[in-house]
């Protein structure tokens, strides 16, 4: 590009043009600082769905308030005409290219994943092992806080070639899993109705949705899963820790023996889980 097309792709900014694009950026931050605010304040004083839905609209909100950014303060520098779009096109293309490869990436799959939507605020994901719930959604990462309160900061750039574990998928219905392994000397059916009236009767439990016992045989012995939900993702811990103690106290009072599992068949079952 020569001096001569170079000058002519930018405007005449008057210091009139220059307070009003510093005064739009001063107002896109502090309207995307509110939205981080006020509306997670908001979510967290509501239930289910419609705390999801207020979460979701966080980087929605963003996204639109960047793109009306741009589109505001591009017609203030520069001189759009259709040979200056296509060349300043090209240089943001070519600079995004070569210096922020990675980084371009992770932005572009985050617009990706504001669309498509594999996670959203107040899903409970994993990702390459880390399971969390997602608290925000950036232009580059995702952040997730564990159950262990430690904040994960995920590029966008894994939805390219990464497996992503939704648990809730926007929705306000997790399901839970609780394990108990027995002795095979044992009445099932006694016992699956004992498990069944642990999970009806938690207070946790989210009364809407199926309440399922399964059991498997084992050579070692008799696996039990529990698969209920319960009333908020939130309180899944709670709800498989009740379930937990109370199951146990429960087959306890049964004419039955936990299992004893061999080392490597216990390594094979939680792969298997």
């Amino acid at each position: 590009m020569d001096s001569k097309r170079l000058v002519g792709l930018f405007r005449d900014i008057s210091s009139a043009e220059l307070i009003e694009a510093g005064l739009v950026v001063v107002l896109a931050i502090a309207l995307v600082w509110l939205t981080q605010r006020v509306l997670p304040w908001l979510a967290n004083r509501l239930h289910s769905k419609r705390r999801l839905w207020v979460l979701a609209l966080v980087p929605t909100i963003r996204v639109v308030i960047v793109l009306g950014v741009i589109f505001w303060l591009v017609p203030l520098f520069f001189e759009l005409t259709v040979q200056n779009t296509i060349a300043i096109l090209s240089v943001t293309g070519l600079a995004l290219g070569f210096a922020l490869k990675d980084y371009a990436s992770s932005i572009i799959a985050g617009l990706v994943a504001a669309y498509e939507t594999p996670y959203r605020p107040g899903d409970w994901i994993e990702v390459e092992g880390q399971y969390g719930e997602v608290k925000r959604i950036g232009m580059r990462v995702v952040e997730i806080v564990t159950p262990n309160d430690t904040v994960i900061f995920i590029p966008h750039l894994k939805i390219w070639d990464g497996l992503i574990h939704n648990a809730n998928n926007g929705g306000a219905s997790l399901m839970c899993v609780v394990n108990f392994y027995l002795a095979p000397d044992h009445n099932a059916g006694d016992v699956c109705r004992a498990l069944e009236d642990v999970a009806l009767s938690s207070p946790y439990l989210k009364l809407t949705k199926p309440v399922l016992v399964l059991a498997a045989e084992q050579p070692w012995g008799t696996h039990y899963r529990i698969k209920a939900y319960p009333m908020d993702p939130r309180q899944q811990f709670k709800f498989m820790s009740d379930l937990t103690v109370r199951g146990k106290d429960s087959l306890r009072q049964l004419p039955v023996s936990f299992a004893r599992i061999p080392p490597e068949q216990a390594m094979d079952l939680s792969r298997a889980e």
